[in-house]
């Protein structure tokens, strides 16, 4: 998994007013919610912000991060929990982060790729990528920045579960139900086919 760095401020008022005081400095508020838990037992959350250019080149990426934050000079290790984006202009308004430590494992959506040829392909087919990311939990360290699927046996009207995937040092948390590729039969391949029976 890559790393990028943050560098944000804490934030002191907390309300709609100072949100939109915030926004219009070009800075996006966040939360980072800790290992520590409070007496709540729930996890301790600080709230600060970050200059929007800083955040969009850690959300406008298909790349997956490792985060390096860094709040009035105490740094943590974090990954991006959550994003909210403005209806209608696109932009970032709210990040969720969560802190994470090296040795315990996390859950993480990673990217996926498919890798050779597919038979159905081959035949005339298209393959479908039913899903953009797969969930998986494991150590920081040992997660990677995307996952590679080989599709090459994949024929037409076949697909692939995420119950029939497998990747070492990590645990699949996506249901085993979920089809992740799948090759569909094109107009073209129908019409090759049918040739071939009338033939």
């Amino acid at each position: 998994m890559k790393e990028i760095s943050i560098t944000g401020s804490v934030r002191t008022e907390i309300g709609k007013k100072a949100t939109k005081a915030v926004r219009a400095q070009g800075l996006v508020p966040c939360v980072i919610y800790g290992e520590k838990k409070g007496e709540n037992g729930l996890p301790e959350a600080v709230h600060f912000v970050v200059s929007e250019k800083e955040i969009n080149k850690l959300i406008y990426t298909p790349d997956i991060y490792l985060v390096h934050v860094t709040i009035d000079g105490k740094a943590c290790l974090a990954v991006v929990k959550d994003v909210q984006f403005h209806a209608v202009k696109d932009n970032v308004l709210h990040v969720d982060f969560y802190e994470v430590t090296p040795e315990k494992p996390i859950v993480m959506a990673v990217p996926i790729a498919p890798q050779g040829l597919a038979e159905g392909v081959r035949a005339g087919g298209k393959l479908i990528g039913m899903v953009r990311k797969l969930k998986v939990r494991a150590v920081p360290a040992a997660i990677p920045e995307k996952l590679t699927i080989d599709v090459t046996s994949l024929g037409l009207g076949k697909s692939v579960k995420c119950g029939e995937l497998s990747f070492e040092g990590l645990e699949l948390v996506t249901p085993k139900e979920v089809v992740v590729y799948t090759v569909k039969m094109t107009r073209a391949a129908r019409g090759a086919a049918a040739a071939a029976a009338k033939g």
